[in-house]
């Protein structure tokens, strides 16, 4: 299968020449429904806005927000006039915000005003106090010395913050022309995305991700649901996630089909955005397809038009599938597994594998993907069906991480082969199954948590002694974090009150469901913490109760 060298400004360009009058993009809550005409003009619009503000080729535009419209359009108008658009998690609290801002540099912040009760607005305000006395489009914080602009998502003004109105008015100061050059000086490999993922040293990395990373993975992953511009996409997961933005927006618009975006994953919002328009494909993590099936309203729908879409995030249960396949008509639903460092997607199970080997397995490597099994810590490779590192190599792997060089040579050996830290096997047959992790990360309902980051957030408490922070199986997520605390002498600090200390200050899946005070860990002869005996003892306890 070819790889295409459009960068995605280029992609939308093309779809909207091609099928002007086909529906790109429908917010079935808000009424909005974009032909591609109307979505590119949409986008040229807020990209001339970008433009006016100052905001350059390569600058760093940070967007903290669910699924709205201003997202979709702020990704494809960042495509189209070359700024790097850095996607926040919505979870995100305070000290989150501050690394990711300083970390990647970003002259611009947009943001909506509050996500799920936390005011994203107080939080600012929290991290440049000064903001009332600030002029907008020339922020002054010695904390954030490249941040510029606040785009705040919101019909009220804000000192020192611009409205996305502002945007749209201030596109009337570019011509189409200054916007065609701006495009036509952009190349396929230029950065133009980048995601955080958190790491072994419990810092989150910037990934860097160019137009030919991004478009050919999601051209890739729309080949492998057999979509065409006839077909309804439903993306409930959210566009911060390569979820989203990849599997979700870009697979969709390769092929021009429609985007039908639900703002914030709620059941039975997606069931009815299924059902009433249509939908043919249905993204999610296994506990949204579980609360779908579940809804005590599920019967009052009906999906005779869907047959596709991607389970991803963490394995799914048989049952589980078999009801998707059977109760919801998607008996072409497909498997994908991969990571933000890889576009995402480096394997896929197609639309006619059998139901086996969509719970077994995570399909075979896609087209122009080199994959190999090595001995952990070597180039070695393993025989077929035996377990090793899962090493991926060609056009999807990442540019690096931002501003570390370090980690980026510890991910992407010297030939160009990524170390995903997954270990895996391939049958005879060529199909891939990930059988565990090299690494402590836990997946929770599909997020990606690394217990180091937890750990040096929790050590900061001052009762706090010594944290070591696992991953413990849970019915409804998958797995969930389990705490076990050394406190310091004469501490009187309860199991509510550490978890109160981490509300507000990380994100609330990152909030360990579990505290187990301890006097002492497993160690090894050397010193080191069994981290395999403290997850043992966790399951042990959690299966008493």
């Amino acid at each position: 299968m070819p790889l295409t060298n459009l960068t995605i400004g280029e992609l939308i360009e093309q779809q909207a020449n091609n099928f002007p009058d086909y529906e790109a993009a429908v917010y079935p809550e808000k009424g909005i429904r974009w032909t591609y005409k109307q979505f590119n003009e949409e986008v040229n619009r807020v990209a001339k806005g970008f433009m006016a503000f100052g905001i350059d080729k390569g600058d760093h535009v940070a967007i903290w927000a669910d699924n709205k419209p201003e997202w979709l359009t702020s990704q494809f108008a960042t495509g189209k006039m070359g700024a790097v658009l850095v996607t926040v998690n919505t979870s995100y609290q305070a000290q989150e915000l501050e690394y990711l801002l300083k970390q990647s540099e970003s002259s611009t912040l947009i943001l909506a005003e509050s996500f799920k009760g936390t005011s994203y607005i107080d939080i600012v305000k929290e991290l440049i106090p000064d903001l009332a006395n600030q002029e907008k489009g020339n922020i002054q914080s010695d904390k954030f010395p490249h941040l510029k602009n606040i785009i705040v998502l919101s019909d009220k003004s804000y000192v020192g913050c611009y409205t996305w109105h502002d945007v749209v008015q201030a596109s009337d100061h570019i011509s189409d022309e200054e916007l065609t050059q701006r495009l036509s000086s952009l190349n396929e490999h230029d950065v133009i995305n980048m995601q955080y993922t958190s790491g072994t040293t419990g810092f989150p990395k910037g990934v860097m991700l160019s137009h030919y990373n991004i478009v050919n993975n999601g051209k890739q992953i729309a080949e492998c649901m057999s979509f065409t511009e006839q077909d309804r996409l439903c993306i409930p997961v959210p566009f911060f996630h390569c979820f989203g933005c990849v599997l979700g927006t870009l697979a969709a618009v390769s092929k021009a089909a429609t985007m039908v975006v639900v703002e914030q994953f709620d059941p039975e919002k997606v069931l009815a955005a299924v059902s009433e328009e249509q939908c043919t494909a249905l993204h999610g993590v296994p506990t949204m397809f579980i609360a779908e099936l579940n809804h005590p309203n599920f019967n009052d729908y009906e999906f005779p038009h869907l047959r596709t879409g991607i389970m991803a995030g963490s394995n799914c249960p048989i049952d589980v599938m078999k009801d998707v396949m059977e109760n919801m008509g998607a008996s072409e639903i497909t498997i994908t597994y991969g990571q933000t460092e890889s576009s995402p997607a480096i394997t896929q199970t197609t639309t006619d594998d059998p139901i086996e080997r969509k719970v077994s397995t995570v399909g075979k490597q896609h087209p122009n993907v080199e994959v190999k099994i090595v001995e952990p810590g070597t180039n070695q490779e393993v025989k077929t069906n035996e377990p090793g590192e899962l090493c991926t190599r060609g056009y999807h792997v990442m540019q690096g991480y931002y501003n570390n060089e370090e980690e980026t040579r510890n991910a992407i050996d010297s030939d160009g082969w990524l170390h995903t830290g997954d270990i895996a096997e391939i049958d005879d047959e060529g199909y891939v199954k990930i059988t565990g992790r090299m690494k402590d990360m836990v997946i929770r309902g599909g997020e990606n948590i690394y217990p180091r980051e937890i750990e040096e957030f929790l050590i900061q408490h001052d009762d706090v002694l010594d944290v070591q922070v696992v991953g413990v199986p849970d019915a409804k997520y998958g797995e969930e974090l389990m705490a076990w605390t050394i406190l310091k002498e004469d501490s009187t600090l309860t199991e509510d009150g550490l978890k109160d200390y981490c509300r507000g200050h990380i994100a609330y899946h990152k909030v360990p469901r579990y505290i187990q005070f301890t006097d002492e860990y497993p160690m090894t002869a050397s010193g080191k913490v069994q981290k395999f005996k403290l997850r043992q003892q966790a399951e042990d306890l959690i299966a008493k109760d």
